[in-house]
């Protein structure tokens, strides 16, 4: 992947699309910046445009954000039948299953297409965001970034029980991410219980990789990780905070509504039949 490969992705999301409305009534300029923030928070390996459609692609994880087209002009849906076999053509290659990523700016016209088709829908996730003042992290405990992005991986794969196969791709992923990252892990007695990657990019600080091992979960862990993270990112300048979370995820979802964070948008994936 080329330096410039995550920035020229997002800059493509906030500068080639129209200003059309949204169905649902939800804020097209919004739902840009904070797509934009995402690409160049988790940045795929490649980026292929077919018009307005962001064709992501990753060899090394499967992980279906790096691997989705992300149609991003509700307005750019022609020629469908002949657009999506090319990129199943693209998936096909990389051994992954065609997958569409349905966020707002994807519109009516493609989700009816999909529709018709037959596609699935599942893994309904939510976008949130939260002010970063000064009282939400004035208490938490201060804490330096890791250096070592080894040691990060291997806590975040024992913590979330994952095929050690993924430890490269993780790593060239994290290695990608083109603003100031930040790789928090949480101990306790020694051993790894929490983990965060935080993305501060200007005034924004994405909240990435968030997990707390099964068995110390409810323990306060989580909270006490992500406010370390978002205290570093405020003093380095960020002043909201946004992450993305799977709907049905009831109990992380509690923590960041206790947290103060609000729903932004949502998004979905689609898949055809048999996929």
């Amino acid at each position: 992947m080329s330096p410039s490969t995550a920035t020229t992705e997002a800059e493509a999301v906030a500068g080639s699309m129209k200003s059309d409305g949204l169905s649902g009534g939800s804020n097209l300029p919004m739902v840009r910046r904070f797509e934009a923030a995402g690409f160049r928070a988790w940045p795929a390996t490649t980026v292929h445009y077919d018009g307005t459609w962001a064709v992501r692609l990753t060899g090394g994880h499967p992980a279906r954000r790096l691997n989705s087209i992300n149609p991003l002009d509700p307005g750019d849906h022609g020629n469908l039948p002949e657009r999506i076999a090319r990129a199943g053509r693209r998936f096909a290659a990389f051994g992954r299953p065609l997958t569409f990523r349905m966020s707002p700016l994807a519109g009516e016209r493609i989700a009816a297409h999909l529709d018709a088709e037959g596609w699935s829908q599942f893994s309904q996730s939510l976008v949130m965001r939260a002010p970063l003042g000064d009282a939400l992290v004035r208490d938490a405990m201060h804490q330096i970034p890791l250096k070592d992005m080894g040691r990060f991986i291997g806590a975040a794969i024992a913590i979330r029980n994952l095929d050690p196969v993924l430890r490269p791709g993780l790593s060239e992923v994290i290695s990608s991410i083109q603003p100031q990252a930040g790789l928090f892990v949480l101990e306790e007695g020694g051993v790894p219980v929490s983990t965060a990657i935080c993305v501060h990019d200007g005034d924004l600080a994405g909240l990435f990789e968030v997990a707390t091992e099964e068995s110390q979960r409810g323990k306060g862990f989580g909270r006490r990780i992500l406010l370390s993270a978002l205290k570093w990112a405020r003093a380095h300048g960020a002043r909201t905070a946004w992450l993305q979370v799977e709907a049905d995820n009831e109990s992380a979802v509690g923590l960041y509504r206790s947290m103060g964070f609000e729903d932004l948008y949502s998004y979905h994936y689609r898949q055809p039949e048999g996929a």
